[in-house]
């Protein structure tokens, strides 16, 4: 898992002995990076954080410069609590402020409102929007790409107590709560609705949620999510990610971190792990009898791309 670049404040650099030009140099040369005014990133701890991590960071600086301490929401909510997110901006913050705060900081983006006291939660010392609110507001507010991939990351942390185990009743209550929250607002209650009956915990990744969208768009239905496969061990299953029920195929979302995440490379090169994932396909299409295709980002960017390649595999949408 990645980690949050650590925080640096003007006085700690100064107590280590760091000059005003010292510190303008780093600047420079990307070994500090600016956040706010006074505080700083580690540049390499930056340069390797995910955006999300950018994002959670740059709200730890906000709030650490401010006299009151705003409550995330939106996206940055999404980064606090942990969510994946699609096509998030690294470079500014949510916040939800009262109708009479005046004045807006610099790389935030300020969403007018109240908030009830059940809204609001502290997540690693961070004040954000609860689970169920940050939902609500991106499935209000956002792109559905976007809101449905939080929404699928918010029913997982809630709805997965063990992996590949899926409590569909809870889903449903969080659905409802979600809903419940978005009507208090006059805008958005129809966005909202579509991507909380869209939203599936069962999802692992942001692609995964991005592919459900593409192959709705090309007029497949409702895919079944985990598919489990017997393996050769005995009482193992093999997982995958989506079955075309309605055209009989199988498919997997392949955005190459099995391949150089570290902890799957464990006293395993990359060429043993992608042996090791031929072997398990050529399993799955041996057991099933349905061909398995794979795509990548690359494909999911449009719906026709990945239209393109389940064509070329010989697999369109039924009708």
């Amino acid at each position: 898992m990645q980690s949050e670049p650590r925080l640096l404040s003007h006085a700690e650099l100064a107590d280590w002995g760091y000059s005003s030009r010292r510190r303008r140099e780093l600047i420079a040369n990307g070994m500090l990076v600016p956040l706010r005014r006074g505080l700083f990133a580690v540049g390499d701890e930056w340069e390797r954080a995910s955006p999300e991590m950018r994002i959670v960071a740059r709200a730890r600086a906000l709030a650490a410069a401010s006299e009151e301490p705003p409550v995330f929401s939106h996206e940055t909510a999404g980064a606090v609590h942990g969510a994946a997110l699609y096509r998030a901006s690294a470079t500014r913050v949510h916040a939800i402020v009262s109708e009479g705060r005046p004045g807006a900081a610099g790389g935030v983006v300020r969403h007018r409102g109240e908030l009830p006291d059940g809204d609001v939660v502290v997540v690693d010392d961070i004040r954000c929007t609860s689970l169920e609110r940050t939902v609500a507001d991106m499935a209000r507010t956002a792109t559905f790409e976007s809101a449905v991939t939080v929404g699928d990351a918010a029913l997982r942390m809630r709805c997965t107590p063990e992996p590949h185990e899926y409590d569909h009743d809870t889903a449903e209550e969080f659905r409802a709560t979600a809903l419940e929250i978005a009507r208090r607002s006059a805008h958005g209650v129809s966005a909202a609705q579509r991507v909380l009956r869209f939203a599936d915990g069962r999802a692992q990744l942001p692609g995964e949620s991005i592919s459900r969208i593409r192959l709705a768009e090309l007029g497949f239905r409702r895919p079944q999510l985990q598919v489990a496969v017997p393996s050769a061990r005995n009482g193992r299953m093999y997982y995958v990610d989506f079955g075309l029920g309605d055209v009989r195929a199988l498919g997997e979302f392949d955005g190459r971190i099995k391949y150089e995440d570290g902890r799957l490379l464990v006293d395993r090169t990359p060429d043993e792990v992608f042996d090791d994932e031929k072997q398990r396909e050529d399993w799955i299409r041996g057991v099933t009898g349905l061909p398995l295709v794979r795509w990548g980002w690359t494909d999911i960017r449009t719906a026709a791309k990945l239209g393109a390649r389940l064509a070329a595999f010989g697999i369109h949408p039924p009708g």
